[in-house]
């Protein structure tokens, strides 16, 4: 697993103790590409918690190019590595523009708050129940999770791998974890 200080990487790139805001398109991509070196260091699977706690703002230009396209390279069919992401430290200075973007490119992510962990942006109500039930119950096949919802086998199965290509679950050893599920 990666812990990955967004902050850290931001003044490691501008070669800048003070500055804590992610803005311009330049700046995002240069911190996407750092991220993504970090992430290429590991195996195939990799799992990064990507921390904002310490990012003052970020404006939408940042958003598109760190979460968007981070996201978009990993779940797409040529994606370098399978990732999983685990958004952190999302205060409601970040929330406009991550929602904005996500909205903009039908994507989701999981990001964890005080209670627990959600997802947020673009997802269908059965897509969103899915992931629920798989969070709760851990490390599940999908006609355990079925169960649990009173949904069909098949459509579950399909749900999840939906969300599998999405990054927001994780198939493991034929069983279906939900990223940040604390049982996972």
């Amino acid at each position: 697993m990666h812990h990955i200080d967004v902050s850290s990487v931001l003044r490691q790139t501008l070669a800048c103790d003070l500055y804590s805001n992610l803005v311009t398109r330049p700046t995002g991509a240069a911190v996407r590409g750092q991220i993504e070196t970090m992430l290429g260091e590991s195996p195939e699977r990799a799992f990064a918690v990507i921390d904002f706690s310490q990012v003052s703002m970020i404006d939408f230009s940042c958003a598109d190019e760190v979460i968007a396209k981070l996201l978009m390279r990993y779940a797409a069919d040529d994606s370098p590595q399978e990732a999983y992401f685990l958004f952190r430290g999302v205060s409601e200075f970040h929330r406009d523009a991550i929602e904005s973007v996500l909205e903009r490119h039908g994507l989701a992510l999981a990001i964890e708050e005080a209670d627990g962990v959600s997802l947020l942006g673009v997802l269908s109500e059965l897509e969103r129940h899915v992931w629920a039930a798989a969070y709760r119950l851990g490390p599940a096949t999908a006609a355990e999770i079925a169960r649990t919802i009173d949904a069909s086998d098949t459509e579950t199965e399909t749900t999840l791998d939906a969300l599998d290509r999405r990054r927001l679950v994780m198939r493991v050893s034929g069983r279906y974890v939900a990223v940040g599920s604390p049982r996972g």
